[in-house]
């Protein structure tokens, strides 16, 4: 998958020294080799530009943290401890019952930023259930505290999770149910005893957990290692959200997909520090060859009989496109998520990070260059623009998080109705039109047809069946209430609305960019470029109806909206009279 490697500035290590090196991974070290005094001097000038871009928390925000989780895990044993009386237990019993707070996530492996949510876990004893015990009683408890805000719980997940504010810092606390009557405070949920007589909903809230230690545990267990670990995977993370390339949900890698690709590296470069683990991660996950898998150990199989991830066995592990295989057991593909158009994308990303690096490594480029936000407003000719709306702040945040978790589903059905001759690609972040009187948010995804694909003038894509497909999947929602709403249009880029671009305008768009050119930005750094389709020239349009002088979408009443009154957003993508249907010149 990744050939060899000559370690640039670094003289090759004799094959005696070698066979002491540990072996961390399935696959040998590619290299043994440490820092030269450039790489050292490179790391610095990487190690001051991330504690300058304010992605570390202050010792105050860690004491407000750790002083949360406390309070948090006081709450949980109190719960269980009512619970256990409620139930009739003894009065001993009541005594020794127990329930324990864990962390996983960004928190457990320490790379958390300002402002970033807490993953909890909250394990329970058996007789605690996870439908009333946790999602009505403690949720009630939740609701009647001061401290608590913004209580979201969501039960229908496919990892169950209450979602709230604590004294203003955000947490996801999932349950999970252990066959045991005493819950120790210490109990080792590294060992696969804990998953006895527990469901696939138990295990994948376990799962969190299990899989951080696993990482920790995988990566070349030296302290100075797994400093460079974080360093590495705190660099990545934040690369990855500049350039538009960070969100599980809408098909692209989240927090744990971006651990395990780093802790991989780490196994490969056991020796190195933060600046070349940076430039070796772009230069092995370029050369990748996809869909081999990404794995820090070998797939357990075990005597509990859940499924594991298998592609011999199991056709739908066949057509996982980026599998990234979590390290504990059930081995599951962490990344199955990923869709032919966002796969695409990333494999961009990674050929800019590789060529970047690699201009650094010459002295023709900094740091700086590598963390220049894409310009995706400026990538394409069409977008599809998704708005979302409700009656208020409240039930805009469950809707706007269920119709964000069906978006993959958007895209994976526009690459199956257009043969994959029509290229989406999500972008993560939201906008909010704040002129409108309702709760709104939106969010944009790139269209272009596939590269290399011979194209008649003026051939269209009909998608209107597909989205009306998806629309109707979205208002299925178990949840729904009066005013949520959701409207799918086609725009150009001279149609996109202001409210996405810094200040309220529009960029001129630059007819070509050089590496040095990516430093103008958009809102919070999110409007970044991707490769450009190859034929990125300036064409004429013609006029069309719906659009007005301005190039924004005329504004529909409210009755035909169906939505709230006075949120001014069409009710049916239609363009030139065809709902969603996409040109492009030949």
């Amino acid at each position: 998958m990744v050939g060899s490697e000559r370690e640039n500035g670094s003289s090759p290590t004799p094959p005696a020294q070698k066979a002491d090196v540990k072996k961390y991974g399935v696959m040998n070290p590619i290299s043994y080799a440490g820092p030269t005094e450039v790489d050292v001097q490179r790391n610095a000038l990487l190690e001051k530009l991330l504690m300058d871009s304010g992605i570390y928390e202050s010792a105050e925000e860690t004491a407000r943290r750790e002083e949360v989780l406390s309070r948090l895990d006081k709450i949980i044993k109190d719960w269980v401890k009512q619970l256990t009386r409620q139930k009739g237990y003894t009065e001993k019993m009541v005594e020794e019952a127990n329930g324990i707070l864990r962390t996983f996530g960004s928190y457990r492996l320490g790379v958390h930023g300002p402002n970033a949510d807490i993953d909890t876990l909250c394990i329970g004893p058996s007789y605690v259930t996870r439908e009333h015990d946790f999602f009505v009683i403690l949720h009630n408890i939740l609701l009647e505290m001061e401290e608590v805000s913004d209580l979201q719980p969501v039960d229908d997940a496919h990892v169950p999770v209450m979602k709230f504010k604590f004294q203003g810092i955000s947490i996801d606390l999932l349950y999970a149910s252990v066959s045991l009557l005493i819950v120790p405070e210490d109990l080792d949920i590294s060992q696969n005893s804990v998953l006895y007589n527990t469901d696939e909903k138990t295990v994948r809230s376990l799962n969190g957990c299990r899989v951080a230690d696993q990482i920790l545990k995988l990566i070349p267990n030296v302290e100075a290692c797994i400093v460079n670990f974080c360093t590495t995977l705190r660099c990545l993370k934040f690369w990855a959200k500049r350039r538009g390339v960070y969100s599980n949900v809408t098909g692209f890698l989240g927090g744990v997909n971006w651990a395990l690709l780093v802790a991989q590296v780490c196994q490969l470069y056991p020796n190195a520090i933060p600046s070349m683990l940076v430039s070796r991660f772009f230069r092995v996950y370029t050369h990748w060859r996809w869909p081999n898998p990404v794995m820090l150990c070998p797939i357990e199989e075990d005597e509990l009989g859940f499924n594991v991830w298998d592609p011999r066995k199991w056709s739908r592990d066949r057509t996982h496109l980026m599998p990234i295989i979590t390290p504990a057991y059930p081995c599951m593909n962490s990344s199955y998520n990923v869709s032919a158009s966002t796969l695409r994308v990333m494999v961009e990303q990674f050929h800019f990070g590789n060529k970047v690096c690699e201009e650094i490594e010459l002295n023709k480029a900094n740091w700086s260059a590598l963390f220049e936000p894409s310009l995706f407003f400026e990538s394409y000719k069409n977008y599809l623009q998704v708005d979302i709306i409700a009656a208020d702040a409240n039930d805009l945040l469950s809707w706007r998080g269920w119709v964000e978790s069906r978006l993959r589903l958007l895209t994976l059905k526009i690459e199956r109705d257009t043969e994959g001759m029509l290229q989406c690609h999500p972008f993560p972040n939201e906008y909010v039109d704040t002129s409108k009187p309702c709760s709104h948010c939106a969010f944009f995804m790139g269209l272009q047809r596939q590269p290399g694909v011979k194209v008649q003038e003026g051939q269209q894509f009909d998608i209107r069946a597909t989205v009306d497909e998806f629309k109707q999947g979205v208002n299925s929602y178990n949840h729904w209430r009066p005013g949520m709403d959701i409207f799918v249009s086609h725009v150009r880029r001279r149609q996109l609305p202001a409210y996405i671009f810094p200040e309220g305008y529009k960029r001129q768009r630059q007819l070509r960019h050089t590496p040095q050119q990516h430093s103008t930005r958009t809102p919070n750094g999110d409007a970044e470029r991707f490769s450009s389709p190859p034929s990125e020239r300036r064409f004429k349009r013609k006029h069309d109806p719906e659009t007005g002088s301005g190039g924004k979408p005329q504004k529909s009443s409210p009755e035909s909206a169906g939505g709230v009154a006075g949120s001014s957003i069409p009710s049916s993508p239609v363009i030139q009279g065809l709902a969603c249907e996409v040109s492009f010149p030949a």
